[in-house]
């Protein structure tokens, strides 16, 4: 177990923070320290950033990490930093999927809270083991689905559970890229390198890169728990050994129904993340790319634009947003609204308190239930597009 410093462990003092992954060439290991410092709540002072140690100490170097504290794989910096009366609190896991899940295991066992990016392993099992290790633990384990923390899907969230708009009906998620309609893996990408190789990124291509992320939206926001899905998942570029292309049928517990689509190959799109909800009184509509803005519409009268600090903010999106209306908050801040609430849940942690009221974040359940998506999709798409009931 960790040694606890007695001054930084108090209240006061930025949180002590590592880093797994996010070398040179890593774009999302950069988000992940723009979001941990924007709210200045967390100091980064180690790393095993590289698989390569050379390129480890190069990249710890350029950020501002100690030699003494750029390790040469994750399970010494685990060991190392669980022995020091100064070592890290919390590890930001920002790897290629293969490697969430043992290293999440090394720093649990070490003592050490997770914040770890998604999809939180490669398989079920693993991911079922990860649930168990942390409850037998105690520590925090954080899943970075980062688009939960924008203010306006707060309080999509909220509205849907106060009853705004009555029982929910349908559910529409989509997620459209284009970068992958090449084959940019052979033409040096080092993100789609990983991304299309099963033995990194597991079972699933865009269903467990993006897909994911618009199902644990979906989920987020509505409240509701999938019963079974029927899925179809295409290829559509030879010679890739992934799917590029999802298509999905949901079907809720109590009724009612979604859609989702996932495509990295839909030429024409960046990051088209969009969500729709439905009920018998009313709906709503996001979109990422304009992400403080939410339309709401009750039956029968017009729709109204929700912004994200006007009139219509509702306490769930204010307290997650951070300047005045009319300047906008989007991606970073998104992600920065998990870190925040991961040190809210860190520092009552530091003297067993429960957090405060409100703190949300993705949890190691919320990894596993992704993992049980994928599975079920692959299995559905696999047997011929048949409906396939979640655990």
């Amino acid at each position: 177990m960790a040694i606890e410093g007695s001054k930084q462990q108090a209240q006061g003092g930025r949180i002590r923070l590592g880093m797994v992954g996010g070398g040179h060439g890593a774009f999302i290991g950069a988000v992940h320290r723009i979001a941990a410092r924007i709210d200045d709540q967390f100091e980064l002072v180690a790393g095993a950033l590289s698989s390569d140690p050379a390129r480890a100490n190069a990249s710890a170097a350029e950020i501002g990490i100690a030699p003494d504290r750029s390790y040469g794989s994750y399970e010494e910096m685990a060991k190392e930093e669980a022995a020091r009366p100064d070592g890290i609190e919390a590890v930001s896991i920002v790897t290629p999927n293969h490697v969430h899940a043992p290293a999440a295991r090394a720093f649990l066992e070490a003592g050490i809270h997770v914040i770890c990016d998604k999809p939180m392993t490669t398989t079920v099992k693993e991911a079922e083991e990860l649930v168990a290790l942390v409850e037998k633990t105690g520590k925090l384990f954080v899943l970075t689905h980062n688009y939960t923390g924008y203010p306006m899907i707060r309080q999509a969230r909220a509205m849907v559970a106060a009853g705004e708009l009555g029982d929910i009906r349908l559910v529409q998620a989509e997620y459209p890229q284009d970068w992958l309609t090449e084959r940019a893996e052979l033409a040096g990408s080092k993100q789609a390198e990983w991304r299309t190789d099963p033995k990194r990124s597991g079972a699933g291509g865009s269903i467990g890169d993006i897909g994911t992320h618009a199902y644990n939206l979906a989920a987020f926001v509505s409240g509701l728990e999938t019963q079974e899905l029927l899925a179809q998942l295409t290829t559509f570029v030879p010679g890739r050994l992934l799917d590029d292309d999802v298509q999905i049928l949901l079907r809720y517990k109590g009724g009612a129904r979604g859609m989702l689509w996932a495509s990295q190959v839909a030429v024409g799109n960046e990051n088209g993340l969009k969500l729709r909800v439905y009920g018998t009184k009313g709906g709503l509509e996001w979109t990422q790319a304009d992400p403080n803005y939410l339309w709401f519409t009750r039956f029968g009268e017009p729709k109204q634009l929700l912004t994200r600090a006007g009139a219509g903010a509702w306490p769930q999106a204010a307290r997650v947003s951070r300047i005045p209306s009319g300047h906008p908050e989007g991606y970073l801040e998104g992600f920065a609204t998990i870190y925040a609430e991961a040190a809210r849940a860190i520092r009552a942690a530091r003297t067993g308190a429960e957090p405060e009221e409100g703190t949300l974040y993705p949890t190691v359940r919320d990894g596993l239930a992704g993992m049980r998506f994928i599975e079920a999709a692959v299995s559905s798409s696999s047997a011929d597009n048949i409906w396939i009931k979640l655990a």
